[in-house]
């Protein structure tokens, strides 16, 4: 009987192994998912963030044209020439001004795609039940020797 206790617990070690490399792959696939569902997350994101950037650049683009333009007719009927003097600094003024906010606005959608992303030194824990595995082997061991 004495003899059975170290085969009972190699095939007790050898189960607890089993498992723990089940739970590990079971671990790895759910990570896996959870990875896919949060890539594809952040890329709707991106195209939603991207989209709506687009969108308030044309919008910025129309604002500023007829921005331009008015001044440019309003310059016009006083009789000044809209092209030459103050007139082409006021509107050259203005479209610095548009690109100026085209470039805060660039930045803030840099900004925002950058949040969205995970940092890579983030563990998903698969290592975890390998770990585990180990001390569960080196337990069994040390009761084998003892």
């Amino acid at each position: 009987m004495a003899q059975l206790a170290p085969i009972a617990t190699l095939i007790g070690t050898g189960a607890s192994l089993y498992a723990t490399a089940r739970q590990a792959q079971t671990q790895s696939a759910q990570s896996r998912r959870a990875q896919d569902d949060a890539r594809a997350a952040n890329e709707a994101r991106a195209q939603q963030v991207a989209a709506q950037q687009a969108a308030e650049g044309r919008a910025r683009e129309a604002r500023l044209a007829g921005t331009v333009a008015a001044t440019r007719a309003r310059l016009a009927a006083g009789g000044v020439a809209p092209d030459e003097g103050s007139a082409a600094a006021l509107t050259s003024g203005l479209q610095r001004d548009a690109a100026a906010a085209q470039a805060d606005s660039d930045a803030v959608f840099a900004a925002r795609l950058a949040a969205g992303r995970r940092s890579l030194l983030n563990d998903d824990g698969s290592l975890t039940p390998w770990l585990r595995a180990g001390a569960s082997f080196g337990n069994a061991v040390r009761s084998l020797l003892d």
